[in-house]
């Protein structure tokens, strides 16, 4: 069988992640966790990428994304990015949850019991967050959704402890400082997390409708004056 060589964009937080997956193990990642450089960096790196493993553009089998939610402007540059390369190559595009891709990365860095519940946390300003509550086993206890976050929010998960991670955990530590179920773990958003799952997604043909898809934002996003975007 020759080689199935996936390319991995995760853009959805502050990090411009990219990587290649081969055969559902990863060969490569280059990334960089800085404000606002996904449009002016994204395509540099996925360049890197395939000139320092010595792979062509034409060897890609298929392009995953990190479809949200996060970043409202970076998951429109990772997603149109993700679709031009599918559109150029004639490959298919696989549609990753971006919160479920956190999960999947936290389990791969950690020893986490069956009775610990996964939250992770995207910063949506203030005290709000995109979320989603996880069973060890990707399970979903809670649908993904944005969470205006106060100190009683996990009460009713009392069955076990709970891991709160991502870049929108880290401002309620003092909240819940005194809450001994509830623990922290250090997490930054990687396309590496993507690719258990876009392999699944691969080998089982969940694709994507390239012409079609839309990053899913959760929310609508409103520009400075207050009025929606409907761009």
């Amino acid at each position: 069988m020759d080689n199935q060589l996936i390319l991995l964009i995760e853009t959805a937080t502050s990090n411009c992640s990219v990587a290649l997956s081969e055969n559902g193990k990863i060969i490569a990642v280059k990334e960089a966790n800085e404000q606002n450089i996904h449009a002016s960096h994204i395509t540099l790196f996925i360049h890197e990428l395939m000139k320092n493993t010595g792979k062509k553009y034409t060897d890609l089998k298929a392009v995953a994304v990190s479809k949200g939610p996060g970043s409202y402007t970076g998951l429109r540059i990772g997603v149109s990015t993700a679709k031009g390369l599918c559109y150029a190559l004639d490959i298919p595009l696989l549609g990753v949850d971006t919160l479920e891709a956190m999960a999947c990365g936290l389990l791969l860095q950690n020893e986490i019991s069956d009775s610990e519940l996964l939250i992770p946390m995207i910063d949506a300003r203030r005290m709000e967050v995109y979320t989603g509550v996880f069973k060890s086993n990707l399970e979903l206890v809670e649908p993904v959704h944005a969470k205006i976050i106060d100190e009683f929010s996990f009460d009713q998960l009392n069955k076990g402890n709970v891991i709160l991670f991502g870049d929108g955990s880290t401002k309620f530590k003092q909240l819940f400082a005194s809450k001994t179920n509830i623990e922290f773990k250090e997490y930054t958003n990687s396309a590496t997390d993507l690719n258990q799952i876009a392999w699944r997604k691969f080998k089982n043909q969940d694709v994507e409708d390239t012409a079609y898809f839309e990053p899913f934002y959760l929310k609508d996003f409103f520009i400075n004056s207050g009025t929606k975007n409907k761009s």
